[in-house]
């Protein structure tokens, strides 16, 4: 479950970074379900296609996502 928290958050401020709102771990719960869905409830993926984010640093799982939101990091089955 704490893997869970951190991992919702990270995404959560990863996506809102530039927005100045105050925390919703609702919300964010409800957001991460996309990821979930591939990645795994507690981070750990499934399917051995897809990696597991549970264990991973804050700063890595930061970047990764600032990069695909800036389109330097394309994978087709990410939103």
């Amino acid at each position: 479950m704490r893997n869970f928290i951190h991992l919702t958050t990270a995404i959560v401020f990863s996506f809102m970074a530039s927005l100045a709102l105050a925390g919703d771990p609702a919300a964010g719960k409800a957001k991460s379900m996309t990821c979930a869905a591939c990645h795994g409830k507690n981070g750990i993926s499934p399917n051995d296609m897809w990696p597991n984010l549970a264990g991973q640093k804050h700063g890595y799982i930061v970047s990764q996502l600032r990069m695909y939101r800036a389109g330097e990091r394309v994978t087709p089955l990410m939103p």
